[in-house]
């Protein structure tokens, strides 16, 4: 979770895409008009441990955007296949 958001606040496409589930993984994005991701809270993780294959993470995210700063609040859905993390989905709170 943290690589992807780090990967949002860089602009890093290509990560983003590596690290999605190609179940649900979009053909390409764009992250042109993208906020300026701020900071990353945790606010749960479920499973995820070394011997799991699935793992959700809860989290709130700020963002600046226009002078304003934003909240984006997810639980997140991913699974690991052949020993890597992949992000699967996710639930707007």
């Amino acid at each position: 979770m943290r690589s992807r958001f780090a990967a949002f606040r860089d602009g890093d496409a290509a990560w983003l895409l590596a690290s999605w589930h190609p179940s649900t993984r979009p053909a390409e994005l764009d992250l042109s008009d993208s906020p300026a991701w701020r900071g990353l809270q945790i606010v749960e993780t479920v499973a995820g441990g070394p011997e799991d294959t699935m793992g959700i993470v809860e989290f709130r995210a700020t963002y600046l955007e226009d002078g304003a700063v934003g909240v984006l609040h997810e639980r997140s859905r991913f699974v690991r296949e052949d020993g890597r993390w992949y992000y699967v989905d996710g639930e707007i709170r």
